[in-house]
């Protein structure tokens, strides 16, 4: 199932969900992609971003440990993408209550071919949820053919690099025909996924925005 957890009930309350989410970065990050990033001494990958209360989306398994999981910032605050990464937007940096950044998209080992399109699907869930026009996000060369393959492919801002090493900066727009596909790909309803929503939120998704201000 999905979860939509902050960063503090994520660590107080799911602690292993969380621990199993830190290390299943630090595989793929650090091991398996050998991108430099920090893993401390449990084996974890935690970086600053983590520390300034992100909102996590967890494919949680039955066993309840981490699945694959995406973490979202509001780029009016500190952001991976304007923070390093100016260079690939022309120096100009996307700031905008209506634009959030999506970041550490990670798939646990073996994680079924599903996870992927579901975790693309809250993502534009919570794009509906919040008003939010677009995600930003940079991703590695391989990320391209799989966005494509669940159905959800981002407008290429700017991109350096060549064969493994190419890295992109891209926006996601809503689209309800892009849900559609998502949805397929994720092998999920409509109706689960706005479940899910509910429940981690408390409130559904096309609730006025100033009752998502008052929950």
């Amino acid at each position: 199932m999905l979860r939509y957890l902050y960063a503090d009930d994520l660590n107080t309350k799911f602690p292993v969900l969380a621990a199993s989410m830190y290390k299943d970065r630090a595989e793929q990050f650090h091991r398996r992609l050998g991108w430099d990033v920090h893993v401390d001494d449990n084996g974890l990958e935690i970086d600053e971003y983590d520390t300034i209360q992100p909102l996590y989306v967890i494919w949680e398994k039955p066993d309840g440990t981490h699945g694959g999981s995406m973490r979202f910032l509001p780029t009016t605050g500190k952001t991976m993408v304007n923070d390093h990464f100016l260079e690939l937007t022309d120096g100009v940096a996307l700031q905008s209550p209506l634009i959030w950044e999506c970041t550490r998209f990670c798939l646990a080992p073996n994680a079924r071919g599903d996870v992927a399109g579901a975790l693309m699907l809250a993502g534009g869930e919570l794009m509906r949820a919040f008003d939010l026009t677009h995600l930003l996000g940079v991703f590695d060369h391989r990320m391209v053919r799989i966005y494509r393959m669940i159905g959800a492919s981002p407008v290429i801002l700017g991109q350096s690099g060549q064969g493994r090493d190419q890295i992109a900066v891209g926006l996601w727009e809503y689209d309800p025909a892009s849900r559609s596909r998502v949805l397929r790909r994720a092998g999920l309803s409509s109706q689960l996924s706005e479940r899910w929503f509910e429940r981690s939120f408390g409130h559904t998704i096309t609730a006025p925005r100033i009752q998502q201000t008052a929950a």
